[in-house]
């Protein structure tokens, strides 16, 4: 099995956001509640699954939010290595960036990244995105997330629901 790093850190990122807004609190409260000195761009960072996280930072956050850090891992976990591929769009990135809507630029870039990434072999030419990464695509593009659905499955069946 391999490890898709990329989701792993969204999902992760995603979980603590939920944590975070759970308990009603800012990024600044968090940051306050923190040991050490972390930038709020730093805390921004983790929760969009941009920068990866040590251990011991994450357990310093789980503590923070009083989470325990097993339970939050397990529930990592559960959503990155579920079989289910249900609510999941394979998009194969090469149509990505070869579509010119002015809409679509973040997600041209980002496949770009991705395609230049893929070139030293470590990630495919192809990426199943899940709802979380469909609906933070989505309003990077200024779209909603069924309108980016669309749109991906008109660009020449560049997406299309896995099954």
């Amino acid at each position: 099995m391999l490890l898709d790093t990329a989701t792993y850190q969204r999902v992760l990122g995603d979980e603590l956001r939920r944590l975070r807004k759970q308990r009603g609190w800012t990024r600044r409260d968090l940051n306050r509640r923190l040991q050490s000195d972390i930038s709020l761009q730093t805390l921004a960072t983790y929760e969009l699954g941009t920068r990866q996280c040590s251990v011991v930072r994450l357990v310093e956050i789980c503590l923070a939010l009083d989470e325990v850090p097993h339970e939050l891992m397990a529930r990592v976990h559960q959503r990155v290595f579920s079989d289910s591929p249900v609510g999941r769009i394979r998009v194969d990135l090469r149509k990505v960036v070869q579509d010119l809507q002015p809409e679509l630029l973040p997600l041209r870039r980002w496949a770009t990244g991705k395609l230049a990434e893929a070139n030293g072999g470590q990630h495919p030419a192809e990426v199943n995105l899940d709802i979380t990464a469909l609906e933070r695509m989505a309003e990077l593009c200024g779209l909603e997330t069924v309108e980016l659905i669309g749109r991906l499955r008109a660009i020449s069946g560049v997406a299309e629901p896995v099954e």
